[in-house]
């Protein structure tokens, strides 16, 4: 667990970044959470579709191009030049998703201002959410590797390690201090920041930037997911995709999307004289004991409860949930039915939205770009609407649906649940409140 209460470090949010599908930039996630823009599309059928037994995914958000990283650095407004070209260089032949999570922790970096005033690097650290984030990497240098060994990219031993990030995030931004991938699963967001939270508050930084790392599925991966039964397929898919908590949900959809949050030593920011755009309230990670894909809702309510006591307040404290809402039938009831036992049911209890409607579900990054989504909502003072959400699955319980709902109070839960019962909750509070 962490949070100010435990050692009275106090943790800001003091920058936002954001590269997806479902959008460019914090300000064009901001427009998409209002209009409950969605970046889900159908995909084509792959090349083997009409095999016996092969299957694809009903709805998918992704990059439109490969080179959508690159045409967002190269138009990333108030980067200085050096910079940029630092950026270009070294992240010039890095895999896709490398590349956009450079250029979402560089839009963070921007609106941080550590442009301008930084701490030393050796108090910069770096946290990478998430785990086995390169197997697209090795299945496609296989392949290359296949036709002709020489075709194997002399930096393919780097690139196919998760620390790709780390490393170039620090060559990029000449981060010196602590930095680390934390892999969790769905869970590794919320992972990534309860650590790069802690990081600060045991003092051996001042400023970290907590990444979500985009995932691009490999063929092996997507097909896993639909055998698990985790992922919504194209057979028998309806026209547009439900949204979670439907009764009409299949599985998830996957989403690609990078996202990073800046969070800073609240004293740290006061000496720059960065802005907080939100305060880090407190956080908490729980295990089930369990080593399979089902959901346990003892966990849940032990995570989002933690995760309240850590920040100093009430369930009645909370304007609204970020839930975890992936799609999936089982996960969906054990999340509903964990949400009524913390903040029971009725017009009384506070609003639930899933992100995951709009972006899809980005894995690994889940959690910091919903952070990221929370943020925004929290300082906009609105809570984003869940189009496709018709039938709930539990109607007790305060659903936003179709329309965005004004936010209520300063502070907002938001949580992440991994496969192998891994639980987390996090909770971020408007700088006032």
């Amino acid at each position: 667990m962490s949070g100010p209460g435990a050692d009275g470090c106090a943790v800001v949010v003091t920058g936002l970044g954001v590269l997806g599908a479902v959008a460019a930039d914090p300000g064009d996630l901001t427009v998409a959470l209002r209009s409950g823009r969605r970046a889900l599309t159908a995909p084509p059928p792959p090349d083997d579709a009409d095999r016996p037994g092969v299957s694809w995914p009903a709805f998918t958000a992704e990059l439109a191009a490969d080179d959508v990283p690159d045409r967002a650095l190269d138009a990333l407004p108030g980067l200085p030049e050096a910079l940029r070209t630092t950026a270009r260089r070294t992240a010039a032949r890095s895999p896709v998703p490398v590349r956009a999570a450079v250029v979402a922790a560089l839009q963070a970096w921007l609106e941080a201002g550590l442009d301008r005033t930084a701490p030393p690097p050796e108090r910069v650290g770096v946290t990478v959410a998430g785990n086995n984030l390169t197997e697209r990497v090795t299945e496609d240098g296989r392949a290359r590797a296949e036709r002709n060994p020489a075709y194997l990219p002399a930096r393919y031993a780097l690139h196919q390690q998760d620390t790709d990030h780390v490393a170039t995030l620090s060559r990029v931004l000449g981060v010196r201090g602590e930095g680390c991938t934390v892999g969790g699963a769905s869970a590794s967001g919320n992972l990534a920041l309860v650590h790069g939270a802690r990081m600060l508050a045991a003092g051996a930084a001042d400023v970290c930037l907590v990444v979500g790392a985009m995932t691009r599925l490999s063929r092996l991966q997507t097909r896993g997911f639909l055998t698990l039964g985790a992922m919504a397929p194209a057979d028998g898919a309806p026209a547009s995709p439900p949204a979670p908590f439907d009764v009409g949900h299949r599985g998830f959809h996957p989403g690609q999307a990078a996202a990073c949050v800046v969070l800073e030593t609240a004293a740290s920011a006061r000496l720059r004289g960065a802005p907080a755009l939100a305060r880090w309230a407190g956080g908490a990670v729980v295990l089930d004991g369990n080593h399979l894909a089902d959901p346990s809702a003892d966990g849940e309510v032990r995570a989002m409860a933690g995760a309240l006591a850590q920040a100093g307040v009430g369930a009645a404290d909370i304007g609204w949930v970020s839930a975890h809402g992936t799609g999936s039938p089982l996960g969906d009831r054990t999340e509903a039915d964990a949400l009524r036992e913390v903040f029971g049911a009725g017009d009384g209890g506070p609003w639930i939205n899933a992100t995951k409607t709009l972006s899809g579900h980005c894995l690994s990054a889940a959690g910091v770009v919903e952070a990221v989504a929370a943020v925004l909502q929290l300082r906009a003072g609105f809570v984003h609407p869940d189009p496709g959400l018709g039938e709930p699955v539990d109607t007790g319980l305060r659903f936003v649906r179709d329309e965005p709902r004004r936010a209520s109070g300063g502070f907002v839960l938001s949580n992440g649940f991994g496969f192998g019962g891994i639980n987390t909750a996090v909770v971020l509070a408007h700088p006032d409140a």
